[in-house]
């Protein structure tokens, strides 16, 4: 790992001069910046149940859908298209350095670009006269959810990167996944067919895979070590799948 640093610089910024990069993150903060400001619309109407910080984190996935697409569908596939990972792996960098030198520039600006949101709570504490706008343990629940969750995403799209050449299909794959992820399991684990028996091992591991669930979890302050396993040990496995995926395009090139 002598050269993971010195791919990470690099990573960032090429990150840094890509227009997909910029389109994100504009995309990102226009949409939440909407998202806060429907939601201070509706508690300037009527009292709300939950605090603003609540309701904003809990409509996570929209921008997730879109914005790791975006992040990552370039990291290896366009490398592949080019034909410059070929290069890139005769030089004194493995495959691991070259795929965790991506992983963590994109895991870097997903983190940039969700503290960005910062500033519309700053602005609400700045102008707010009541104390309940700023629920301290939802705000700092939302962002810890959204730290570790985010390990998980963007392996993923890392991943989706290294299965395709095309950027675009990357990038479909990579929205595929994450909506299964996402929304499927939510929806799979209200399926009449999990109650049986013999299926019952197959509904506890959907049930514990429930991003949803983790998402109140944390934002209710309960941050369960199971949970956090769950994220690093499908993180480091969607890693391990996008180096041997990278690896087998290579064998077969």
């Amino acid at each position: 790992m002598r050269h993971f640093f010195t791919l990470l610089s690099h990573e960032l910024r090429m990150l840094l001069v890509s227009p997909s990069t910029y389109i994100a993150a504009t995309a990102f903060l226009v949409f939440m910046g909407f998202i806060f400001t429907g939601i201070l619309e509706s508690y300037s109407r009527a009292p709300q149940e939950n605090s603003p910080a609540h309701v904003f984190f809990q409509l996570f996935w929209l921008p997730v859908f879109f914005m790791v697409p975006l992040l990552t569908m370039k990291c290896l596939a366009e490398e592949r298209r080019l034909g410059t990972i070929e290069t890139l792996l005769t030089t004194p960098v493995t495959t691991t350095e070259v795929v965790l030198g991506k992983y963590a520039a994109a895991y870097c600006l997903y983190l940039t670009l969700w503290s960005a949101t910062g500033g519309f709570f700053w602005i609400l504490h700045r102008f707010a006269s009541d104390a309940r706008f700023l629920d301290s343990g939802p705000l700092l629940g939302g962002y810890l959810f959204v730290a570790v969750s985010g390990l998980l995403f963007i392996a993923v799209g890392v991943f989706a990167s290294s299965l395709s050449r095309n950027q675009a299909v990357a990038g479909i794959l990579c929205f595929t996944m994450l909506f299964a992820l996402i929304i499927g399991g939510r929806f799979l684990q209200d399926s009449q067919w999990l109650d049986r028996e013999v299926l019952q091992s197959v509904k506890a591991a959907v049930e514990y895979a429930q991003i949803f669930r983790h998402y109140e979890d944390f934002t209710r302050g309960v941050v369960d070590t199971r949970q956090l396993l769950f994220y690093f040990s499908s993180t480091v496995l969607a890693l391990i799948f996008s180096i041997l995926g990278v690896e087998a395009k290579l064998l077969h090139s």
